[in-house]
């Protein structure tokens, strides 16, 4: 299949053959129609890729300090070679996908084959997604319309945490396409909106949606714009949706509050704060964390176990419902938010747009769907492999696992002891090919069992997490294969 790709060593984009997935447990196996690209975060993420290491290192000083640390354990050259590794690996691009079921993973409820759905997959004509990462879509919701789920979803996380009521002054800074969508979802709360934003299409078309707006480079000061807005109260709360390195936006929010007013970032700005700013009005100052309750928690997004509704009301999965609904009702206008489309075929085109000035908004990616679907071989041939007989005097070598260890150090080592490289495998096939190439793997794959399955090897090397050890260990000696295994872990984890 293919799957839109990003090197975060020089910002290129590439649209890479790679093995589909498989719906593991509590996923879905979903085959996309359509993608929105994120021009707020892959546009950081290919602005990132494009700079050189010491721009990088200056936009990441969190990351630096790990790196320092690492160098003072395992010396400057091992962690020079781990860190060009890191950014040598290819990145899978896409967080909005909408598209149809094509297989459940076992243990999963509530969806059926056919279904459409709304999820977090990547910029891929296959993904696999667990399933409190997925919604099905209402029938009069547009593939279109809901490709824009998740990226409104990260807006109205950030109202949640607001908690406006009917009538309060919210004033939104930053008007990019999350900004646009929290326009839209204030203003059907109830709420007056007032848009703040360098760009005079942006900000007409919130003016579109029912906010007022300020351009602080031609309608003059936003404190004073923001005190006649909010009849001279100060506003109650303050959503910041821009992309920054300036401390501006919220200095700008804290003096147009009102005493105890809430501030919000959803975006990314300089967090350098003055305490008198805050500590006289006794501000509020919060953090929102993605699409809502449940992200970055393995236990919720990787093994399905959702949160209780009447001590969490709204987690992900039920933001990404409450956004369907929304768009059902009418509520949400997407279509003048749509600012260019695209075939998959066409994606790094699409990709570079982010890195020129052109104007975008939304844009689509459009997936072939007028064949019907049929399963995708399991692997992806990468080289020609019929010199690879079981009469070679050479092991056969398959992977499991291609981490930046295996990358690294155990790939290179069997390679320069003369061992024939087989197949890789990898969870979700990127590294897989990646490293598969580099090193001339014969094969990658997505599905152990193409390893473990495969007659031709004779050796496997595990190399993934602990908790897949025991069961991979047993499965390649019933295979007859030559196990090698770094670390072992017990069934138990230990």
């Amino acid at each position: 299949m293919k799957q839109l790709l990003q090197s975060l060593k020089d910002g290129s984009t590439d649209l890479a053959d790679v093995p589909a997935p498989k719906a593991a447990h509590g996923q879905l196996l979903i085959r996309t129609t359509k993608t929105l690209v994120s021009t707020g975060t892959e546009r950081m993420l290919v602005t990132f890729g494009k700079s050189n290491l010491v721009q990088k290192a200056r936009s990441q000083p969190d990351k630096v300090k790990m790196v320092l640390e690492k160098a003072k354990t395992d010396g400057f050259a091992a962690t020079v070679d781990a860190v060009r590794s890191k950014l040598d690996q290819p990145l899978a691009l896409g967080y909005c996908n909408v598209g149809r079921v094509i297989a459940c993973g076992e243990g999963l409820s509530g969806f059926e084959i056919g279904d459409r759905i709304a999820s977090n997959g990547k910029h891929a004509e296959i993904v696999a997604v667990p399933k409190n990462l997925c919604a099905r879509i209402p029938d009069d919701v547009s593939d279109e319309e809901a490709a824009f789920t998740v990226t409104a979803s990260i807006g109205l996380q950030g109202i949640r945490l607001a908690n406006p009521t009917l009538g309060e002054t919210v004033v939104v800074t930053g008007l990019g396409l999350i900004g646009l969508l929290t326009v839209q979802m204030l203003k059907a709360q109830g709420c007056r909106v007032l848009g703040v934003d360098f760009d005079a299409t942006r900000l007409q078309l919130a003016r579109q949606f029912g906010a007022e707006t300020v351009d602080p480079t031609v309608s003059g000061d936003v404190l004073v714009k923001a005190a006649a807005f909010s009849r001279g109260a100060g506003v109650d709360a303050v959503i910041i949706t821009a992309a920054t390195k300036s401390n501006g936006p919220i200095s700008q929010a804290a003096h147009i509050c009102r005493q105890r007013g809430r501030i919000i970032l959803v975006g990314v700005t300089g967090l350098e704060l003055n305490r008198a700013d805050f500590y006289e009005k006794e501000l509020s100052f919060q953090v929102s964390c993605s699409y809502g309750p449940g992200r970055y928690d393995s236990n919720y997004e990787e093994l399905g176990q959702d949160y209780p509704i009447g001590f969490v009301r709204w987690t992900e999965q039920r933001n990404f419902e409450a956004v369907l609904d929304m768009i059902s009702a009418g509520s949400l206008d997407l279509k003048p938010l749509i600012s260019h489309r695209f075939d998959i075929s066409e994606g790094k085109q699409a990709m570079d747009l982010l890195a020129s000035k052109d104007a975008a908004l939304g844009i689509l990616l459009d997936y072939p769907t007028d064949q019907p679907w049929a399963p995708p071989a399991r692997s992806v041939v990468l080289v020609d492999n019929t010199a690879m007989t079981t009469a070679s005097s050479k092991s056969n070598v398959g992977f499991l696992g291609a981490g930046n260890y295996a990358g690294r150090v155990l790939i290179p080592a069997f390679q320069s002891a003369g061992a024939v490289l087989d197949t890789v495998v990898s969870g979700g096939g990127v590294s897989a090919v990646h490293f598969g190439r580099k090193f001339g793997f014969a094969e990658a794959a997505a599905d152990q069992s193409a390893v473990l399955e495969k007659d031709s090897i004779d050796t496997v090397v595990i190399a993934t997490r602990h908790n897949a050890h025991a069961g991979q260990v047993i499965a390649s000696l019933k295979a007859k294969q030559a196990c090698f295994l770094r670390k072992a872990a017990l069934p138990d984890g230990n």
